[in-house]
């Protein structure tokens, strides 16, 4: 275990703040030796870095996550159980099932992280979640020691919500998460912006590797890379909101785009109502919103996570002003 690290390449704002312990784990092993600290320290699990911002030194230990391997379960003649280790980049095991023909996530292309933190968040893009091809995780349980399987519906999962989120936060250490795909997939291009990419492809009959590329296009074209501009992907939620919300905003906006979701509720575009408040590529000292999508947060370079926070405060005000709804932040403050 190392002392006083510097977390700056471990997150991918790039906010340069310190652990007071880091470790990396690479095996259950490593991990299950670390238990009695966890027991009594603070800590934050992490795989890649893309759904964190510090605001200050972390305190207590920062754990990367670095359990590798990809492995077949189990195949029939139309489905495949595909399981990967939680420290797994998340693109590049999207694009391993895409080159295997394993079809489900390829909808999910480019979405930074790593594989355990994708029940984490329920992640999603272009219709498609995981919860629509999960199949189960195995996480260890931090009291015991002992390794747990979480099925479907065990994993609560909602938009862009699980169980370790809330009522198990803390309380696990997810360590492979498994996904039953289709080999002969039945592609999702009903997003429009998938259809008019894969035209400009020249793409008449798409493949799972033409579907993938159109998402990496698309995203490659709106959202920075982290490498060169800090910041953290999404950073805000899209809303659901009641009926009637919706329609107070649409007798002064009535082009607001909304989306059907559960229970007779809607969904608002959290990018279009920050763009509506005029803060679409705002620049606040070493901070701003991103000139191409407004949901994205970025650090144009050497800012404080502090600095980041405040931002995203002033935009959570400023819509709730303007449309009377509060925006709820994707991103894990610490």
């Amino acid at each position: 275990m190392l002392e006083n690290v510097s977390l700056r390449p471990y997150n991918t704002f790039g906010i340069d703040v310190n652990a007071r312990y880091f470790k990396e784990c690479l095996n259950l092993e490593e991990l299950r030796e670390l238990l009695p600290f966890l027991r009594q320290n603070a800590f934050v699990v992490s795989g890649g870095g893309s759904n964190l911002l510090f605001t200050k030194d972390f305190p207590g230990l920062f754990l990367k996550n670095n359990l590798r391997g990809i492995r077949e379960i189990e195949r029939s003649n139309r489905e495949v159980i595909i399981e990967a280790g939680a420290g797994e980049n998340w693109h590049e095991f999207v694009l391993y099932c895409v080159e295997k023909g394993f079809g489900g996530i390829e909808n999910l292309s480019l979405i930074p992280g790593c594989v355990g933190a994708s029940p984490m968040q329920n992640i999603g893009a272009y219709g498609v979640e995981i919860k629509d091809t999960f199949e189960y995780l195995d996480a260890l349980e931090i009291a015991t020691g002992e390794l747990k399987r979480f099925n479907l519906d065990d994993c609560a999962f909602g938009y862009r919500e699980s169980v370790f989120k809330r009522a198990l936060k803390n309380q696990y250490i997810i360590c492979s998460v498994a996904f039953r795909l289709s080999l002969h997939p039945t592609l999702n291009t009903s997003y429009g912006v998938i259809e008019a990419e894969l035209a400009k492809m020249n793409v008449l009959e798409p493949t799972l590797k033409d579907v993938s590329n159109a998402v990496i296009r698309i995203r490659q074209s709106k959202l920075p890379d982290p490498q060169h501009l800090g910041n953290a992907g999404s950073f805000f939620k899209n809303p659901v909101v009641e009926a009637e919300v919706l329609a107070n905003i649409a007798t002064n906006y009535p082009k607001v785009p909304s989306y059907p979701a559960s229970d007779g509720m809607v969904k608002l575009a959290a990018g279009w109502l920050i763009e509506q408040a005029g803060w679409k590529g705002k620049k606040m000292g070493a901070v701003g919103v991103h000139e191409l999508q407004a949901l994205v947060l970025v650090n144009f370079g050497g800012a404080r996570g502090s600095e980041v926070f405040e931002l995203s405060q002033r935009i959570v005000d400023d819509v709730e002003a303007t449309f009377g709804v509060r925006l709820e932040r994707e991103v894990n403050i610490f």
